[in-house]
């Protein structure tokens, strides 16, 4: 008698990352250690030095230290952590005044007949707030368009994909972004901003080509739902039943609340830009957002410390993947093998022919986030090589930091240990496989059209420099 084979079932992140992280520290003790050489350029920026590369003393990682490793690089990353918990603190007093669901909601309501007006709407206002935060920022929010997207008979793939993916384009094409196209302009030597124009070309254009993608995929679930990848899950989740009117009328204090949050959000980009905040002025401003949505709800203290401690043990999971996702990069730095994949990299490219070299950047630069994902921290470890070698073939620098702002950014929305990937669909409990069901065409179109976007700056020196 046959035994009938079990069905695969994906890991659970976390298992998915250890993994990685357990190949990352094989690879310390395969790949040569290196080490570039690091100045200070005029902008006091410290870089590579692209001509003084040398091999080392291996230093691989020993194994038993793995979870030393985690523990370090969640301390490491803890401001970040912080602004996920007390993000989800916050937005639970939120979600549970029912202040959101009555806002998204109204909107629903009104074009839910025309998904081809409300996903472009939602998605372009998360677009527009993240050319200058990162997606991170939405992950407590990630639930509650979820609900909304169930009640609205589409399924909870096209609710994390209404951020996702709107987050994605207005990151990835760079537009305003400090923590990756001002860094890999002052690299580069370039004036702050500079090419804003052309990069506002590409932003329209991810976005037009990303919502006729999710447009079209809402269409088809809501005309055959059987056809998400998230079907038989979304079929127990009791948000399913639930009908748009069901999220109440937004009343005063529901306004109130909504406007607290246009004003708490509005000074995170403010004080981000203007004031040099970092994660600890955001986390604190989630603090305070909590506080005062709780008062306009009517809370007692005891009341809105309870809720904003039950929203923190719902991003606990979100948090800890951030700190996993860490150690993979500090392992490698451990190894000292993270500038001798750049140096591998760097050396490829540079027998491109001229005509692709602008499309292999953007190719180099989606290979290397797989290894440093962090943005700030590829800038200034591909930027100080990839600038030499544009000079070298022709191509501009403004086009170099194209390259790099897109290969930074949209493969972040495909890899397992994203935190802005992994945090969200952990947020909305949507397994990575499901996700990638949805997510891998809609990729390999945003890599064609990079690549073209990329050719035509090439081919139009796009500058200036």
């Amino acid at each position: 008698m046959s035994k009938s084979k079990k069905a695969f079932k994906m890991p659970h992140t976390f298992v998915i990352i250890i993994f990685i992280i357990l190949v990352a520290t094989l690879m310390t003790w395969i790949i040569p250690a290196g080490k570039y050489v690091r100045v200070e350029n005029a902008a006091g920026v410290t870089v590579i030095d692209p001509t003084q590369f040398s091999y080392i003393d291996r230093t691989p990682v020993n194994p038993l230290l793995i979870p030393l490793y985690i523990v370090n690089a969640m301390c490491s990353r803890i401001d970040l952590m912080l602004v996920i918990l007390f993000s989800g603190g916050a937005f639970d007093l939120i979600t549970k005044s029912g202040a959101l669901h009555s806002t998204v909601a109204k909107v629903a309501k009104l074009f839910q007949n025309r998904l081809y007006i409300f996903i472009p709407i939602m998605t372009t206002i998360f677009a527009l707030i993240c050319t200058t935060q990162g997606v991170n920022q939405f992950i407590a929010f990630a639930p509650v368009v979820v609900m909304i997207t169930l009640a609205m008979g589409l399924d909870s793939i096209t609710g994390a994909a209404i951020i996702l993916l709107g987050g994605a384009v207005g990151f990835s094409t760079g537009t305003l972004n400090p923590s990756t196209t001002v860094v890999a302009q002052e690299i580069a030597e370039l004036p702050t901003f500079s090419g804003i124009g052309y990069r506002s070309v590409c932003f329209v254009v991810f976005l037009v080509i990303t919502n006729i993608y999710l447009v079209r995929y809402a269409t088809k679930i809501r005309k055959t739902p059987s056809l998400s990848p998230m079907y038989d899950l979304d079929i127990q989740n009791d948000q399913k039943d639930m009908d748009i009117d069901s999220f109440g009328a937004l009343s005063t204090k529901k306004i109130l609340i909504i406007l607290a949050l246009v004003v708490a959000l509005a000074g995170i980009v403010y004080g981000s830009i203007q004031r040099g905040w970092d994660m600890p002025e955001i986390a604190a401003t989630f603090i305070g957002l909590a506080v005062v949505v709780g008062f306009i709800d009517g809370k007692s203290p005891s009341d809105i410390s309870k809720a904003f401690v039950e929203g923190c043990k719902k991003m606990l999971t979100a948090a800890m993947i951030i700190g996993l996702a860490t150690a993979i990069a500090s392992i490698m730095n451990a190894g000292n093998i993270v500038d001798t994949v750049v140096h591998g990299l760097a050396s490829v490219l540079s027998h491109t022919p001229t005509i692709l070299m602008a499309p292999a950047m953007y190719i180099a630069n989606t290979l290397v986030n797989f290894v440093v994902v962090s943005g700030s921290g590829q800038a200034a470890a591909v930027m100080p090589i990839m600038v030499p070698l544009s000079d070298l073939l022709g191509i501009t620098r403004q086009t170099t930091v194209l390259a790099f702002n897109f290969g930074d950014g949209f493969c972040n929305y495909i890899l397992p240990h994203s935190t802005a990937l992994m945090g969200i669909i952990s947020a909305v409990n949507i397994p990575y496989d499901r996700w990638m069901k949805f997510m891998w065409k809609l990729f390999l179109i945003w890599a064609v059209t990079a690549c073209i976007l990329t050719a035509i700056a090439q081919a139009m020196n796009f500058g200036p420099m």
